[in-house]
């Protein structure tokens, strides 16, 4: 099992930035391909950016292209998503999601972070 707890969100101006971090125990994340996800209030969850095992791979959605960086830090069992030129649409609950590739392994989410950007 994985306990993941996200951290860092809250409120900003649009143009602002914020860093969100996830924190894991339970087990040691480097075995784990991370991403965040955000969802909106009425919208589905939908995925932002992921980081490989390593860290050498990163993939974003295009909303966030450019604005917003993943990372993580295997040795502190912690990722981060920088997010920076923040919008009134990136407003969302962001989520940190840490799974095991391989054919059926498993997934572990965190309980979120408010993010609220104002215009």
């Amino acid at each position: 099992q994985v306990q993941l707890v996200e951290s860092g969100g809250g409120l900003v101006q649009a143009g602002g930035s914020l860093r969100l971090s996830c924190a894991a125990s339970g087990r040691t994340l480097s075995g784990y391909d991370m991403s965040w996800f955000r969802q909106a209030p009425g919208k589905e969850r939908e995925f932002v950016a992921s980081v490989s095992r390593d860290g050498g791979s990163t993939y974003y959605a295009e909303s966030v292209k450019g604005r917003f960086t993943i990372s993580r830090d295997n040795a502190k069992n912690t990722g981060y998503l920088q997010m920076n030129s923040l919008k009134p649409e990136d407003t969302a609950v962001y989520y940190c999601k840490a799974t095991r590739p391989a054919p059926g392994g498993p997934a572990y989410w965190g309980q979120g972070t408010q993010v609220t950007v104002s215009s």
